[in-house]
């Protein structure tokens, strides 16, 4: 008889207890059971975690994990969760972190500035996709197709077909580090398009019948209402209260947290404050996830966005995990073949309708093909935004409960087929390069990627070494002053060094993120210009990881105390180990020697005639 190996056996047996752990409360409650809200997001944090362990183990995508865990502790598999609305009460907060992030990483002027590619797409790519959906419901409705049942049901798969995961989609680029490119701002940008075609359809949903204006006008008003409140404070305001804060790099995650739902709960408000000051409900309220990426985009320009983004992406992944959980919760049990029938129909649609309206709408309006074919098979699912809506429209009648039970299992099969279809987008389009060609969609000149802005030297943090280190450059490289690039949280200090050259960035040096969001991946060489002593919440050591991981082709130069801690730093992936002691040490030689040989006040007066007197430096630090 074969006997299991030892490692094998006490992942077994790990996995048994866990499943162990995973019965009701009562039964294994010798000191109480646990309040119903921290079991149910237990259970489902602790089955996610083992079936992503395992699903990783198979190369199999983590977002299936979650799913299927969901499917597992809710009403379809186990019902281990005791109450069905916690989790996505829970989940909706990672939706509004999402959205703020978002807004967040939005630079307008890039979106504006590609013009008609973005905005013309943006206008015409939803109501295509509907009239599309809308003809190929009737097609199979003509070839005898029976399942799309109620009145609305082709137009309600027009809606299905037209909108992209928001989620998904940016939870990829984000952590591809590519949402900063063509495909990113692209795709972004036809998100937003497409969350507010939605917030049309949300509005004109009960009314299908007898469409009215009302609503929709209402909906845009409270959103350019919040727009405006939240820009204006945003401008005129929190610069000054970042001020106050940013020498404490933990309070900014709370204060940008606060301010997210603080905006947050502003536009969700807008009715209740109508009602008790003027007496009247306009009915402007604005949903929660638009008001976070108003409330994300509105302080994008803020220096410490970007050290915003690393940190609240901590947070922000947590609860997005139970999001997936919840929407897993709500897959149901299958009652028979013809659901998944359809779902596999509504899945393989949505894939096609993305490039027979996505791709050529994008090319047409000046987009270069790669890009086109790369964004929309990286846009190839369905939204949350369909569940809701398609949810809502089973609740009003219009369709029926097979088409209702058809969306969801057509949104799982998507989720799982995006991150593959993700990762192998631009091997697709080498793969059809000729068939685009005879489509007539020619290749310009370059289809490359444009360029990044690219730094010689990346400086983090700004002590005294660093501003000794600019005045010397200043001195004898000024050439290279503008590509070099500062990070550092004190912004007081922020407008003296830019005015010498350098771009300067906020930034927590403890949180890898963001150093990849101040461009540190986009540097040659790199300086850790603060000693272990002086740093906060990291070291010399975890930054040259961090560095490595990011820009692995970066010439990495960090600072050691201890004699011993040089070799670790060199295991870790620095080029160059520098100390200041034994520098010190050996630019005192010189002056020592001077000394005992009578000629010290020569030395000096040598030395300040080609270096200067030190109480005549212009530095930034003095």
């Amino acid at each position: 008889m074969k006997i299991a190996s030892a490692p094998r056996m006490r992942a077994m047996a790990l996995i048994g207890l866990l499943l162990l752990l995973l019965l009701p409360g009562e039964a294994l409650a010798a000191g109480g059971a646990l309040a119903p809200l921290v079991h149910d997001i237990g259970v489902s944090l602790l089955v996610a975690g083992l079936l992503a362990v395992l699903f990783h183990r198979f190369r199999i995508p983590s977002i299936a994990a979650f799913l299927v865990a969901g499917f597992i502790v809710g009403p379809g598999g186990g019902a281990l969760v005791q109450d069905l609305e916690n989790i996505p009460v829970i989940a909706e907060f990672g939706l509004v972190l999402l959205l703020f992030v978002i807004g967040l990483e939005l630079d307008f002027r890039k979106i504006i500035s590609s013009g008609r590619i973005i905005i013309v797409t943006g206008l015409l790519q939803y109501p295509l996709s509907i009239l599309v959906g809308f003809m190929l419901a009737k097609l199979l409705a003509f070839m005898g197709v029976t399942a799309l049942g109620g009145e609305f049901a082709p137009l309600y798969m027009g809606i299905v077909m037209a909108a992209s995961s928001t989620l998904l989609v940016v939870k990829l680029f984000q952590e591809s580090f590519e949402l900063d490119t063509t495909a990113g701002r692209v795709s972004l940008g036809l998100l937003i398009f497409q969350d507010i075609w939605a917030i049309v359809i949300i509005a004109l949903q009960p009314n299908f019948s007898n469409p009215q204006i009302g609503p929709i006008v209402s909906a845009f008003l409270g959103i350019a209402l919040l727009t405006v409140i939240t820009v204006v404070v945003a401008r005129y305001i929190l610069p000054a209260v970042f001020r106050w804060i940013a020498t404490s790099p933990e309070l900014i995650l709370v204060g940008a947290v606060g301010w997210c739902f603080g905006i947050v709960f502003l536009g969700g408000n807008f009715d209740a404050f109508g009602e008790t000051l003027f007496g009247i409900n306009a009915h402007i309220a604005v949903g929660s996830g638009m008001s976070a990426l108003i409330a994300g985009a509105s302080i994008a320009n803020l220096p410490f966005s970007r050290d915003v983004i690393g940190k609240v992406g901590v947070v922000k992944d947590f609860f997005v995990i139970l999001f997936f959980v919840g929407l897993g919760m709500g897959i149901p049990v299958p009652d028979g073949v013809e659901v998944l029938l359809l779902a596999l129909l509504f899945a393989f649609a949505a894939i096609v309708m993305r490039y027979i309206v996505f791709v050529p709408l994008l090319y047409f309006n000046g987009l270069d093909r790669r890009n086109a074919v790369v964004s929309s098979t990286r846009l190839a699912q369905l939204s949350e935004f369909s569940l809701i809506i398609v949810y809502a429209g089973y609740g009003l009648g219009h369709i029926d409960a097979l088409f209702n039970s058809a969306t969801i299992f057509a949104f799982v099969i998507t989720a799982l087929v995006t991150p593959v279809l993700y990762r192998y987008a631009d091997d697709l389009y080498t793969r059809i390069q000729s068939l685009l060609d005879r489509l007539g969609l020619r290749s310009p000149k370059s289809d490359a990627e444009e360029k990044k802005e690219e730094y010689s030297l990346a400086v983090l943090g700004f002590h005294r070494l660093s501003s000794s280190l600019l005045y010397e450059l200043q001195k004898k490289m000024p050439e290279l002053l503008e590509q070099v690039l500062v990070v550092d949280f004190n912004v007081h200090l922020h407008d003296k060094i830019a005015a010498l050259g350098p771009t300067t960035r906020y930034g927590d040096l403890a949180n890898a993120e963001t150093l990849h969001h101040a461009g540190v991946d986009r540097a040659r060489v790199v300086l850790i210009a603060v000693q272990d002593d002086v740093l906060k919440g990291t070291s010399n050591l975890r930054l040259v990881n961090d560095i490595r991981h990011i820009n692995p082709n970066a010439v990495i130069i960090a600072n050691a105390i201890e004699l011993p801690q040089s070799q670790e730093l060199y295991d870790a992936g620095a080029d160059y180990v520098y100390m200041s002691r034994v520098d010190s040490a050996q630019g005192l030689m010189e002056p020592i020697v001077s000394a005992l040989d009578g000629y010290i006040d020569e030395y000096r007066v040598t030395r300040e005639n080609c270096d200067g007197k030190w109480h005549e430096r212009d530095e930034v630090i003095p």
